[in-house]
């Protein structure tokens, strides 16, 4: 594996392992165990004295090939494939810390992922702190002498708020925490979080990275040391481990993640300046646009905008169902990162959980609405906007 290749051909070519056979399309590896030639050559892998797979949940080569070649596109040094997004967050938080310690994250998160730190964690005897994560203040006022871990999304769901990655880095560093890092919206085409300083990298496969709503998935990427001290015994113990199955649908689909991200930002970056200019629409924020209020921090860390439109409606609830209802091309869904393009009511669906204060908080209005372009023509997708914002009117 070239470490020279451009991300275009590390998703195609990058980890690739191939049998005896050498087929062409990666191979699908089912099987719970392996076998050994003798019993000293089993004790030996077990000791880890020599290269070779154990068990399933531990990993096996087609999960190896995925996990290799999201390294390559990222640049990490080390990966773990999970069965979900969520148990990808869970694992890269939970496996570092213990009873006393405490996190700090951004209030800005995924209804489940504000659910691990803020409710799962305690119970554990985890303190957490969430706070404006806009504001490097707010980070820095709220570390305590406990602070081992800063939590954060960006952009955010479904508000597409932007965390100054490199300053949260520069805090932690400061007090040896580590900073985890949920880069979902962005995608790793857009955005590095490891060079920016993070220490930790998630993603939900389940969404771009397979982008057509096949799998779910997820994956953990850190810095060897650092997944051989926290993760290694974590996962294989507690057993998040990704089917063999849905690795190599993954493997599949980040072929194309290139050629998809890029339609799929051309779309929402076009229905975000469409949208701004109609009447029934009360604000839209897309982090490809100039009025965004932090595009000085997109600049620093993102080389694109995103697939993702945050709008909100001057009718509330009754003109969101309206318009969702209304849509022919653009599907109501909670997924994202799709080659169709979705739509959803966050109030109701991903944070439906959270009070409304927390959602005021957040920027959750009762008229807010979550786009994920698709990759279907992009006239279509205004024309299908145009018909069912008239249905508002009406």
């Amino acid at each position: 594996m070239s470490k020279t290749w451009r991300p275009a051909t590390q998703l195609v070519h990058g980890g690739t392992l191939r049998s005896q056979y050498g087929e062409m399309s990666e191979a699908i590896y089912l099987t719970q165990g392996f076998v050994y030639d003798t019993s000293e050559a089993a004790e030996a892998r077990f000791k880890g004295e020599t290269e070779g797979f154990i068990y399933a949940r531990y990993g096996s080569p087609t999960n190896d090939m995925f996990e290799k070649r999201m390294c390559g596109l990222e640049g990490a040094e080390d990966a773990r494939a999970t069965a979900s997004g969520m148990a990808a967050v869970t694992a890269a938080i939970l496996c570092q810390l213990k009873a006393g310690d405490h996190i700090v994250a951004a209030r800005a998160l995924f209804g489940s992922c504000r659910w691990v730190v803020e409710t799962l964690a305690p119970k554990y005897g985890i303190e957490c702190t969430l706070v404006d994560g806009r504001n490097l203040e707010n980070w820095e006022k709220a570390i305590q002498k406990n602070t081992k871990v800063f939590f954060l999304e960006s952009p955010t769901n479904p508000t597409l708020e932007i965390v100054d990655i490199a300053g949260v880095a520069k805090l932690a560093n400061q007090i040896g925490a580590k900073v985890v890092v949920d880069n979902v919206f962005a995608t790793p085409l857009f955005q590095k979080p490891l060079e920016l300083g993070a220490h930790i990298v998630v993603y939900s496969a389940t969404k771009h990275i397979d982008g057509q709503g096949r799998c779910l998935g997820g994956v953990v990427l850190s810095d060897k040391k650092w997944i051989d001290e926290n993760l290694h015994d974590y996962f294989r113990h507690t057993g998040p481990a990704m089917s063999p199955f849905n690795a190599w649908t993954l493997l599949k689909g980040i072929e194309t993640l290139p050629l998809r991200v890029a339609q799929q930002t051309k779309n929402a970056s076009k229905i975000a300046d469409f949208l701004a200019e109609q009447k029934q629409v009360a604000r839209v924020i897309y982090p490809g646009r100039a009025d965004h209020p932090q595009a000085d921090i997109i600049a620093k860390q993102m080389t694109g905008g995103s697939t993702l439109v945050c709008f909100e409606l001057k009718g509330g609830k009754e003109a969101a169902f309206k318009l969702q209802n209304a849509l022919d091309i653009v599907t109501i869904s909670n997924n994202l990162g799709d080659t169709r393009s979705l739509i959803t009511h966050p109030a109701t669906t991903t944070h439906k959980n959270l009070t409304d204060e927390a959602r005021t908080e957040l920027g959750i209005s009762p008229g807010t609405v979550r786009l994920s372009a698709g990759i279907e023509d992009t006239d279509d997708l205004i024309e299908d906007f145009a018909k069912a914002l008239g249905s508002i009117a009406s």
